[in-house]
């Protein structure tokens, strides 16, 4: 059974910084990709930071790209979303997926498994 959980969401000022972890178990092996994305309140999930199984790759959405950086430790089996910078608009609920394919997607209904998310708040 595949579980993916999240950890490291909270409330941080605009400006601020956060590190989020995903820790995945019951995957088979570890070449699946994994990506972060995230719901606010009212608004469709979106992409946020997509990474290769190998590490190699990363991709992030437009909007956050220059503040976050996607990571993996494949021995530890988690991925890692370094968030700084904050602003109060990446208020949402953030979660991550895995994709057992190795093309970059951006669809969240690429991917086959995802987390329960983690809440991140950023006050203005």
């Amino acid at each position: 059974q595949v579980q993916l959980v999240e950890s490291g969401g909270g409330l941080v000022q605009a400006g601020g910084s956060l590190r989020l972890s995903c820790a995945a178990s019951g995957l088979t092996d570890d070449t699946y990709a994994m990506g972060w994305f995230r719901q606010a309140p009212g608004k469709e999930r979106e992409f946020v930071a997509y990474i290769s199984w190998s590490g190699v790759t990363t991709y992030y959405a437009d909007s956050v790209k220059g503040r976050f950086t996607i990571s993996r430790d494949n021995a530890k089996n988690t991925v890692a979303l370094q968030m700084n910078s904050l602003k109060p608009e990446d208020t949402a609920v953030y979660s991550c997926a895995a994709r057992a394919r190795i093309t970059l997607s951006m669809d969240p209904g690429a991917y086959d498994y995802w987390g329960q998310g983690t809440q991140v708040t950023v006050s203005s």
